[in-house]
């Protein structure tokens, strides 16, 4: 299922313990292609979901306004073209996998990036408290900075998958969905949900 992130909530259950979640406006999908490759005899259906105006459409795509295209490998067969996919697939208490793209968060130092600790506050230290410390060099790496050193440097934007979350309602109605815990991302974000 593809959906779009929404605001973070809380629900109570019934023992009154609270829950945090998130609300993700999911699907409707509509199947757009459906293709058996020769090599392994797999199908794929391609999927479509949210909108966009017929004159932004390019050639290629036309007759699928659709903003975003997914393929995947169905766990049910007989899908067509055309059909309709909704939230009805999911119930309370399924267990979800979530992927999306994370907050980007621009060039960021060792501490924030990595978890370093830092240097020490004392003994006449004085503006080094958030550097890396050494990176090498010498004879361990024969004079050279090893490749995948971890140093300050562009964080965020990454494709992250948050696993074992579990769906607390569904609502078929305004095609939404509350998933427990934080998801990746910003509000808007296209996340895709695997049961």
């Amino acid at each position: 299922m593809l959906g779009t992130k929404g605001r973070m909530t809380q629900v109570f259950d019934e023992g009154g313990a609270v829950h945090p979640a998130t609300i993700v406006a999911a699907g409707p999908l509509t199947v757009t292609q459906v293709r058996t490759s020769e090599g392994d005899g797999n199908t794929m259906v391609q999927v479509g979901y949210g909108s966009k105006k017929e004159k932004n459409v390019n050639k290629a795509q036309s007759g699928k306004p659709f903003r975003h295209f997914r393929e995947f490998l169905p766990g049910e067969a007989g899908l067509e073209v055309g059909t309709s996919i909704d939230v009805s697939t999911f119930a309370p208490g399924d267990v979800v996998t979530v992927s999306a793209v994370s907050k980007g968060k621009g060039f960021q130092g060792v501490v924030k990036r990595h978890g370093f600790h830092g240097g020490p506050r004392s003994h006449g230290q004085k503006n080094k408290e958030r550097s890396p410390g050494s990176i090498g060099g010498g004879g361990r790496a024969g004079g050279r900075v090893v490749k995948g050193m971890r140093m300050a440097g562009r964080m965020g934007g990454d494709r992250v998958t948050v696993k074992n979350l579990k769906v607390l309602q569904v609502d078929t109605a305004s095609h939404t969905l509350l998933i427990s815990g934080a998801i990746p991302g910003r509000p808007g974000t296209l996340v895709e949900i695997r049961g």
